[in-house]
């Protein structure tokens, strides 16, 4: 094209003669009046009609993109599949045509769509504390020195545009419940509504149009904190734009370069005043001033926090005959008393409840298991007494009794040596069921250091501790003899009273 521009200039404003240009260019003066009598500027070739090795396939080709464009993003195939799928019906050609026939594929369905080939959306507005968007995201960091993939939630104020980032390990129902306790906790306050995509934690099933059928727990969820949810429809993620967005400019602020914690509680921690004070850093854009000006200005709008919802997943277990509950991969006990007994496991975020008969029976901290395995267990040693007040040989080599304190383990092995040490040590572990824990270890580490580890000192020292003031022991100070200060008399004159008296009953 800039060589016609020349050609033209040369003729047309300068006044050189075909020939002249010709000699120049040394192109035929036919293919010069040929440029100069064009009505454009930009030369006009006719490109030869070459056959394709993917035109057999087209059809089928466009029938496959046309399919996993309906899908979820997640479980859509990749352009390498497909280019397999394809070689394996005969397809000779190579990766690169595939990818390049999808690319034009794709360029035009969007051209038919909308125009210029770009989404063409509707600035949306929203009324102080109206609504809040909520969406998910997977991202890095390292816990403990361990580089772990994180399940991070993000809760965004429509209006206020302030947002709260919290990390999970997994996006299950307890996970979801414990972000909205803790985003409308630094929220400060509950939106009317909240607008989310057909997430499985929410949604059941989708049905026509808008209608949805609600997960039961999420539907409680919502009843609790008094929004009303509202769903995207399918594979539309510009409908809740501004918590997709928030999803982007989070990981490029929080979690590049990755972050480092001890903990997960650690992480949460930073990512919580890292929010806030990015509130105060960001500017609104639609408002005057930050973020945190326009949040003050919801705040009042915003429906009064209630009480954190008990937002836990009830599972239905058996307990084995070991006292054992299995829950993802991760066996806990459970005091002996209810072996091959069913109970109720209540799983929260950070801990497993087990209940029977309507009470809570024991707790535990709960752990996810991220590698395939045989996986944990963890044992509570005094969910085991009543089975070896039975069963005393069973404390030499029992599992759960790994784990007791220091003092328990070294009156173990003191006892065990001896005759009849198992039976000794089983009724001084039992004194846990009657009394409080640490009193009873301090006793025993006590007798250790008095060099008299016996259970009748034990005793003695437990009942001085009670009876006394807790962590010490009175001195007893005893004489050589004891003498009574006053010596008792028989009184056998009261029978005769009782008996002179014929008006008072006396129990027969």
């Amino acid at each position: 094209m800039a060589f016609l521009s020349v050609i033209r200039r040369w003729h047309f404003r300068d006044g050189l003669s075909i020939r002249e240009i010709a000699r120049r260019t040394g192109l035929s003066r036919n293919t010069i009046r040929k440029y100069l009598r064009t009505d454009t500027v930009e030369p006009k070739f006719q490109v030869p009609d070459r056959p394709s090795k993917i035109d057999a396939f087209a059809e089928k080709l466009s029938g496959w993109l046309k399919a996993e464009s309906r899908k979820p993003r997640k479980q859509r195939r990749t352009i390498k599949q497909i280019h397999a799928d394809l070689v394996s019906l005969g397809f000779e050609g190579s990766y690169g045509r595939v990818a390049a026939f999808a690319r034009r594929w794709k360029e035009e369905r969007q051209r038919e769509q909308n125009v210029s080939g770009r989404g063409v959306f509707v600035p949306l507005v929203f009324e102080p504390g109206e609504a809040f968007q909520f969406d998910w995201s997977e991202d890095w960091a390292l816990i403990g020195g361990e580089r772990i993939k994180l399940q991070v939630a993000h809760t965004k104020l429509c209006y206020s545009r302030a947002f709260i980032v919290r990390a999970y390990l997994l996006q299950t129902h307890e996970m979801l419940f414990d972000a909205h306790n803790h985003a409308f906790r630094v929220l400060g306050g509950v939106p009317r509504r909240g607008i989310y995509d057909n997430m499985r934690t929410a949604v059941d099933k989708v049905g026509r149009g808008k209608a949805r059928q609600v997960n039961a727990r999420f539907s409680a969820m919502a009843s609790h904190f008094l929004f009303e949810p509202e769903f995207c429809n399918p594979a539309a993620g510009w409908e809740k734009g501004m918590v997709e967005k928030n999803v982007l400019d989070m990981r490029h602020r929080l979690f590049q370069p990755l972050p480092r914690a001890n903990s997960l509680d650690e992480l949460n921690v930073w990512l919580e005043q890292r929010c806030v004070a990015l509130w105060e850093e960001i500017a609104h854009g639609a408002e005057p001033g930050s973020v945190a000006n326009s949040w003050c200005i919801e705040t009042p709008y915003l429906m009064t926090v209630p009480r954190a919802f008990d937002g836990f997943i009830e599972h239905t277990k058996r307990v084995s005959p070991t006292c054992l509950v299995h829950l993802e991969r991760v066996r806990y006990s459970v005091p002996a008393s209810f072996a091959n007994r069913p109970v109720s496991v209540r799983v929260y975020p950070d801990r497993i409840v087990v209940v029977a008969e309507g009470q809570a029976i024991c707790e535990h901290k709960r752990i996810i298991e991220r590698h395939h395995g045989q996986g944990h267990t963890v044992y509570d040693w005094r969910h085991y007494l009543a089975v070896i007040q039975r069963k005393p040989g069973a404390l030499r080599n029992g599992a759960p009794f790994a784990d007791m304190p220091d003092g328990f383990r070294q009156l173990q092995r003191h006892l065990l040596g001896k005759p009849g040490g198992d039976r000794e040590m089983v009724e001084i572990l039992a004194l846990v069921l009657h009394h409080d824990e640490q009193a009873v270890l301090a006793a025993v580490e006590m007798a250790l250091e008095a060099g008299v580890p016996t259970k009748t000192h034990i005793l003695n020292l437990l009942h001085r501790l009670i009876d006394g003031k807790p962590g010490t022991v009175p001195p007893v100070r005893a004489p050589q003899a004891l003498v009574l200060g006053k010596e008792p008399q028989a009184n056998v004159e009261r029978y005769d009273t009782l008996r002179a008296d014929k008006e008072v009953r006396h129990a027969s």
